[in-house]
């Protein structure tokens, strides 16, 4: 059963990424701040979960929790910054874009760039512990996928609605068959 708070303060924020490891799309990352009674069946982290799972729980989220936000960060971003610090920045951006300011942060992973306002506490495994970051992982999941399937009806020789981007066997192959896009990350090894 995930717990529904670290810290113990109001408005605490869970926050989490999706699409560090892909070889194409930008990074999305989302942050949600939940009720205090938030339940939500089958919430995990997103990659334990269904489609239709995800789906729903998002639906959910959406509608229930307190804020939520989604950010994203460029392909530009990902090749100047590198895509630790990328991440970090659509982090950044989704703790901004919420309609609260939050107390504290709790940050899915080990490694985090502080927010200017905003303390946080990393937890490596968090997506399944904790609810808020499970719920942020959900929406950074779908709203990316969501992304990935439209840039998949554009270039569908690589099977993105499939793969959102990671670096599968198909996905290397129809790079070698057809080169990059422009949506693929140039500085990361594509083949």
């Amino acid at each position: 059963m995930l717990l529904s708070s670290f810290s113990g303060q109001p408005l605490e924020a869970g926050l989490d990424e999706a699409g560090r490891g892909c070889l194409a799309g930008p990074v999305f990352a989302a942050a949600v701040v939940l009720p205090p009674d938030f339940t939500c069946d089958h919430l995990n982290d997103s990659k334990q979960m269904t489609a239709r799972r995800r789906d729903r729980a998002r639906e959910q989220i959406c509608r229930e929790a307190v804020a939520w936000a989604v950010a994203e960060a460029s392909l530009e971003e990902i090749a100047s910054l590198n895509i630790a610090q990328a991440s970090y920045l659509a982090m950044h951006r989704a703790v901004d874009a919420l309609g609260v300011r939050p107390t504290h942060l709790i940050v899915d992973g080990n490694r985090f760039r502080p927010h200017a306002t905003v303390p946080h506490t990393c937890h490596i495994g968090g997506d399944a512990r904790f609810q808020s970051i499970a719920a942020a992982s959900v929406l950074a999941k779908t709203f990316r996928d969501d992304r990935m399937h439209e840039l998949a009806a554009a270039y569908p020789q690589y099977h993105w609605e499939q793969n959102a981007g990671y670096p599968t066997a198909q996905h290397r192959a129809a790079i070698r068959e057809h080169g990059p896009t422009a949506h693929h990350r140039l500085g990361f090894r594509l083949l």
